[in-house]
């Protein structure tokens, strides 16, 4: 837990990818959830707004910086969002519930990255916060 407590206090900023508008979906649910505590921005090249907050088209269209990436994507879609994470600057790239790649891990690591995998920051930061308690 103490991992899990670094990350999220070392974050102001994350960015959701793949977020949904439908509030069935998790990645809606885990955005809504997360802008109690942190600067939610939403990335999917599908919408200009989610949750009355402008949503961009990929990483590199955010205008400031990022801290943690948050994906919402199939395990075999994750390598292409791993060169923009670490142009970005982002410090941690966490795969949601259900994700993960070694490959792209590796390579996050090597460029200085904290990488989360099969992990919902939903459910961790919601643990954590119970502990506080």
């Amino acid at each position: 837990m103490e991992d899990m407590a670094s990350i999220f206090a070392g974050c102001r900023t994350i960015a959701v990818v793949g977020m949904s508008n439908n509030p069935a979906r998790a990645s809606h649910d885990v955005a809504r959830y997360l802008m109690d505590f942190y600067q939610v921005i939403p990335v999917n090249p599908n919408f200009e707004s989610l949750l009355g907050l402008t949503c961009y088209p990929d990483l590199q269209s955010i205008p400031v910086p990022v801290d943690m990436v948050d994906m919402f994507q199939r395990s075999e879609n994750i390598p292409p969002f791993v060169q923009p994470a670490i142009d970005i600057g982002a410090r941690v790239f966490w795969m949601q519930l259900g994700i993960s790649n070694a490959a792209a891990a590796a390579t996050l690591r090597a460029a200085g990255l904290t990488v989360v995998q099969n992990k919902c920051t939903l459910v961790e930061h919601r643990q954590l916060a119970n502990l506080c308690n």
